[in-house]
C-alpha cells in the first residue's frame, strides 16, 4: 500500500499545525490530556464512566463480553434510550429547554421544547402500540427534516420497536427493498417534502410500493403540507395528527436489556445489495453521547449545536437525535439545502439562532467556497465557538478556508472519521486538547484502539497502509439484520476475527496522527498502478483556482482505465486557456506523471444527493457512456444532463 499511494504530502498540506485556542482551553471541561492516559489504562473502565452517566432502570453486572467478533455491552442492565433523551431532562426541570430550532425550508419556525418532544413522542408511541407494534418489531421511517421525525423515531425506542429510517431523497424502490427484507408492519411518512421552495409529494411515492409489501399493515402520514393533494387507503393509510389526538398522552418507557436492537439503517455495499446495519441500546447510547459531549466540548446550558446533515444517515441519527438530545443540547433542525432561497442560507441562520457550533460535510464547505466568501460576510458569525467536519477527508485548503473564513481564526476544527458500522466517532481531535493539522482526522477518541497496518496485518509506524481498529467499543455495529455471515465475512475475516477492517486506505505520520485517505476501493488501475481518487482529487483542489474535484476511472483501452477529473472553478465563466494542461502539470507535481487525468472536465456544479455527497458512480456512468443509474436522489438532476451535453460537445 506504501508503495502504491504514490505522495501523500497534498495531503498533508504544508504541515502547518493550529493550537487550541487558550480561551477555548481556560473554558473546557475536557482540557488535560491525561484523558487518553486514562483510558488506555483500562478501556472497559473508560467506557464504564460515561455508561454511568445515562439513567438506567437496572444496572448492568457485566461491563463487557467479548467473543470476536460478538460484542456484549453492559449486560444484564436495563435502560430505554427515549427516557434518557427525553423524561430525565423533563423530569430535571429542563422541560422547557428548547430541543430543537426547526427551520422549514418554506418560510415556517418552531421552537420545540423538551416538553413539547415527549408529549408528541409519547403520543406517536402510544400510537404505534395501538397499531399492534410491539417490542421487536420494526417501523419504517421515510421523512422530511421535521420535528415529527426525531418524535417518530423515539417513540419506536420507547417501546422497544425497532426503527429502520430511510433518507427521504431515496426513491420508492429503494424504500421497499428496506421495508421488505426488514419485515416493517408500519411506515411513517409524510405527504410532501420540499424541494427548493417546491413541495413534493412522499405519500404518492409510498403508494407506488406500499401494496407490494405484505408484511406492511399501516402507513401513518404526517401532514406537511395541507395544499398537497394526498390519496388515503381506507383500513392501511392513517393520518399522524388523528391517530395522536386520539392516543393516549402518558406512555412509560419500556425499561429494556442494554443489548435490546435500537435501529436498523441500511447502507450500500460493494455488491447492489444494502447492508442492514444493526446498534443496540446501551452502547450506542453511550458511545454517542460520550463522543457529542467530549468532541464538541458541549456546554448544554448555552450551547446551540447545529448538526447540517440529514437524520435519514447515520450522522443524523447520532447528532441529530440521540447524542445531543441525550446531552440535553439545543440543536438547529433545518429542513432545507444550503443555497435556498440564497447562498448566505446557513449564515443567516447561525446569525438568528446565535449557533454556537456547526458539524457539516467537506462537500458543503467546498461549496460555499465557490459561492464566495461575501455570503457568510454578510453575517454576523460571532457566536460560533467550534466547526466541525464529518462525512470524507477534508481537503487541506477547504480546512483553512473554513478555519478562516467561518471560524474567524478563533474556533477549533475537529475534523471527524467514524462510519455508520462505528456509531459514534473513532479518530478525532479533542478541541481543548489536540493541536490540529489541516487534513489530518489526528487520534483516536480515547478508548479507542486504531492502527494502520500493511497487507500481511502488521502494524505500519510511519507511512501508508490499511485502516484497521483493534478493540471492540460501545457503539460498534453487533451485525448485519439477518445477514451474521455476512457481517464476518465483511468486517471481520481479512485480518481475522478480534480486529475490525474498516475498508479505508490512510496514513500515519510521526506524530500518531491519522490521515484517512478514502476507501480501499475508490482506486483508479492506470496501466498495473493503483492509485487513490482521493489522492487526486485532493491534488487538483490545492490549485488555487479549482473549487471542487471529483475523480473517477474510465475504461480505457490502452491504459486499463483512465482519470477523468469533474471540476468546478472558483468564480463564474469559462477555464482560462491553457489551464488543462497547467492543471495536469500541477497534479503531475503534487503526485507524479502517472496522476495526470487523461480527461478533464469543466462543469458548474456536480451531481450531489441533497445531504451534499458527490455521486461519483453517476459520473462514472457518463465518463463511460453508459445510461445513468437512479437520479432521483439527487439535489439537482439538471446538472447531470449538462455535464453529458459539454462530454458530448468536447467529442465531437
Amino acid at each position: 500500500m506504501a508503495e502504491e499511494q504514490k505522495d501523500l504530502e497534498v495531503l498533508l498540506g504544508s504541515e502547518e499545525r493550529f493550537a487550541p485556542p487558550e480561551e477555548f482551553v481556560k473554558a473546557s471541561e475536557y482540557s488535560e490530556a491525561a484523558i487518553y492516559d486514562q483510558a488506555e489504562r483500562d478501556f472497559e473502565g473508560w467506557w464504564e464512566s460515561w455508561a454511568e452517566k445515562l439513567d438506567w432502570f437496572e444496572k448492568w453486572e457485566t461491563t463487557l463480553e467479548w467473543n470476536p467478533p460478538w460484542a456484549k455491552w453492559f449486560q444484564e442492565g436495563k435502560l430505554n434510550a427515549s427516557h434518557n433523551c427525553l423524561d430525565r431532562h423533563v423530569e430535571a426541570g429542563n422541560g422547557d429547554r428548547v430541543a430543537y430550532h426547526w427551520i422549514a425550508e418554506d418560510g415556517p419556525t418552531r421552537d420545540v421544547t423538551y416538553a413539547d418532544l415527549l408529549d408528541m413522542t409519547k403520543r406517536f408511541a402510544s400510537a404505534l402500540k395501538g397499531l399492534g407494534v410491539e417490542k421487536g418489531d420494526v417501523v419504517g421511517i421515510y421523512m422530511p427534516m421535521i420535528p415529527e421525525t426525531p418524535a417518530a423515531i423515539l417513540a419506536c425506542a420507547r417501546i422497544g420497536a425497532v426503527h429502520n429510517v430511510v433518507f427521504g431523497g431515496f426513491s420508492p424502490q429503494s424504500v421497499k427493498e428496506r421495508m421488505e427484507v426488514s419485515d416493517a408492519k408500519v411506515l411513517v411518512t409524510a405527504n410532501a417534502n420540499m424541494r427548493r421552495g417546491k413541495p413534493i409529494s412522499m405519500k404518492t411515492e409510498v403508494d407506488k410500493i406500499a401494496g407490494e409489501l405484505p408484511e406492511l399493515k399501516h402507513v401513518v402520514v404526517v401532514e406537511r403540507r395541507e395544499d398537497v393533494e394526498t390519496p388515503m387507503q381506507s383500513g392501511r393509510d392513517l393520518w399522524w395528527h388523528e391517530i395522536c389526538e386520539q392516543a393516549d398522552g402518558d406512555c412509560p418507557a419500556e425499561p429494556l436489556d442494554a443489548e435490546h436492537p435500537l435501529f436498523i439503517l441500511y447502507t450500500s455495499g460493494s455488491t447492489a445489495k444494502p447492508k442492514g446495519i444493526l446498534h443496540t441500546t446501551g452502547g450506542y447510547l453511550t458511545g454517542v453521547s460520550a463522543t457529542h459531549r467530549m468532541v464538541f466540548d458541549l456546554k448544554p446550558e448555552s450551547d446551540v449545536f447545529w448538526c447540517a446533515a440529514d437524520i435519514g444517515w447515520v450522522t443524523g441519527h447520532s447528532y441529530i437525535v440521540y447524542g445531543p438530545l441525550a446531552n440535553g443540547a439545543t440543536s438547529v433542525l433545518y429542513e432545507g439545502a444550503p443555497d435556498y432561497p440564497d447562498k448566505d442560507r446557513w449564515w443567516e441562520i447561525v446569525e438568528r439562532y446565535k449557533v454556537t457550533t456547526l458539524y457539516t460535510a467537506p462537500t458543503a464547505i467546498r461549496a460555499c467556497m465557490k459561492w464566495g466568501r461575501e455570503h457568510p460576510e454578510k453575517h454576523d458569525l460571532s457566536s460560533l465557538r467550534l466547526l466541525g467536519s464529518v462525512g470524507e477527508p477534508i481537503n487541506p485548503r477547504a480546512w483553512v478556508w473554513y478555519h478562516k473564513v467561518i471560524g474567524g481564526e478563533r474556533c477549533p476544527i475537529v475534523d471527524t472519521w467514524w462510519q455508520t458500522e462505528t456509531g459514534h466517532m473513532m479518530i478525532t481531535p479533542l478541541p481543548a486538547i489536540t493541536e490540529t493539522k489541516p487534513g489530518s482526522a489526528t487520534r483516536p477518541f480515547p478508548g479507542v484502539d486504531a492502527q494502520v497496518v500493511d497487507k500481511h496485518g502488521e502494524k505500519v509506524e510511519e507511512g501508508g497502509g490499511f485502516l484497521t481498529l483493534r478493540r471492540p467499543w460501545p457503539g460498534m455495529a453487533r451485525t448485519l439484520f439477518g445477514e451474521d455471515e455476512r457481517f464476518v465475512e465483511t468486517y471481520w475475516s481479512k485480518y481475522g476475527p478480534d480486529i475490525y477492517d474498516v475498508g479505508d486506505a490512510s496514513k500515519v505520520d510521526s506524530d500518531g496522527y491519522f490521515w484517512i485517505v478514502g476507501r480501499t476501493d475508490d482506486v483508479i488501475n492506470v496501466s498495473g498502478h493503483r492509485m487513490s481518487t482521493m489522492e487526486i482529487e485532493s491534488a487538483c483542489v490545492s490549485h488555487e483556482r479549482v473549487a471542487e474535484t471529483a475523480v473517477v476511472g474510465a475504461a480505457d483501452e490502452d491504459t486499463g482505465q483512465a482519470i477523468v477529473a469533474f471540476v468546478t472553478l472558483d468564480g463564474t465563466g469559462e477555464e482560462p486557456e491553457g489551464f488543462t494542461e497547467e492543471l495536469r502539470a500541477h497534479v503531475a507535481e503534487k503526485i507524479g506523471k502517472l496522476a495526470r487525468p487523461k480527461r478533464i472536465i469543466y462543469a458548474d456544479d456536480l451531481p450531489k444527493t441533497r445531504s451534499g455527497k458527490i455521486m461519483r458512480r453517476l459520473l462514472k456512468d457518463i465518463a463511460e457512456g453508459r445510461e445513468l443509474g437512479d437520479v432521483t436522489t439527487l439535489r439537482d438532476p439538471s446538472v447531470t444532463e449538462k455535464i453529458k451535453e459539454k462530454m458530448a460537445a468536447e467529442s465531437d
